[in-house]
């Protein structure tokens, strides 16, 4: 039996390579800063996603890893990388392009207005992963370099870098916004009413999409990304990540966490709630408070540390 394939993204983990310092200020399941502690069935879905051109929809509990995926793959592969936040008002036109009304209105009550449209258009994160050069030269023309408050980028100005994009938790959207996102994602293109630009993807895009499962999505857009559920934590796992995180922490103490960590959920909690960032943050209360593998207090932190399930 073959048990090899042809990997586009082949990554290595070197488990402690780019650790956190005691009292490090990046929380686990937002710092960029750590290895991501893979398993076969993840590298096989990025790589899926790669060779088909089709979005990686990720599935998971919070603090299971869904959005760090996507920021550890740009690193990995020394991709640009562009991400935003769903809220319950995105529309799927926000994530192509928004327009100031606002400042279309002041502009009309200071008699300002004129009948151009391009000084009111604002590139969205889908503009800015397709084309990076054009969403800069768009804001430039209208006398603005700044970024929306509510894209993060890193690298956005390479020319010949692949672009890895992040759209988080999708479930918070209306039911229409997934379909509708079919088109550009598929097409790699979408114009710009307004002003009668097309954008088009200099290089197609890795996307990735993460869902908490707070509502169902649509068959439709189902059908058209390739589907990765993380998968739950053991303790080896979690030891892993502990050791990715943390180059102050004891061997004993990473094991004896993760022990009392898991012999808990198996407890009062299902396993596949199991939190790689609660035990992250367990860790570090450890090492912040002092309190070593052999302490007493560890079976009175971890009830402090998790969410209580009612």
């Amino acid at each position: 039996m073959n048990l090899e394939y042809k990997k586009y993204f082949n990554p290595v983990n070197n488990v402690g390579l780019h650790k956190q310092q005691k009292g490090s200020q990046s929380f686990a399941d937002r710092s960029s800063h750590v290895d991501y502690v893979y398993t076969d069935e993840i590298i096989l879905a990025v790589n899926v996603a790669l060779a088909t051109g089709r979005p990686l929809l990720v599935r998971g509990p919070s603090g299971s890893g869904k959005s760090s995926l996507a920021r550890s793959v740009a690193n990995h592969q020394g991709w640009r990388y562009v991400e935003t936040i769903v809220t319950s008002r995105t529309q799927a036109r926000d994530l192509m392009w928004q327009v100031d009304l606002l400042k279309r209105l002041q502009d009309a009550q200071a008699k300002q207005l004129g009948h151009d449209w391009e000084p009111y258009v604002n590139p969205g994160v889908l503009w800015w992963a397709f084309d990076s050069i054009s969403a800069r030269s768009h804001l430039e023309s209208r006398g603005s370099g700044s970024i929306p408050v509510n894209i993060k980028m890193k690298f956005p100005d390479g020319t010949d870098a692949r672009t890895v994009l992040l759209i988080d938790e999708i479930d918070k959207a209306d039911p229409d916004v997934p379909n509708n996102l079919l088109k550009p994602i598929g097409e790699l293109a979408f114009e710009v009413e307004e002003i009668g630009l097309m954008v088009e993807a200099r290089i197609p895009p890795l996307v990735f999409i993460t869902t908490n499962e707070e509502r169902d999505l649509p068959p439709a857009f189902l059908r058209r990304c390739v589907e990765l559920n993380i998968p739950p934590f053991d303790r080896e796992r979690l030891f892993k990540i502990g050791m990715s995180h943390f180059n102050n922490a004891s061997t004993e103490l990473l094991k004896t966490v993760a022990d009392v960590f898991m012999n808990y959920f198996s407890e009062h909690r299902a396993v596949g709630d199991v939190n790689a960032a609660e035990y992250i943050d367990m860790v570090r209360a450890c090492l912040e408070l002092s309190i070593d593998h052999k302490s007493a207090f560890l079976k009175d932190l971890v009830k402090i540390t998790l969410y209580q399930k009612k």
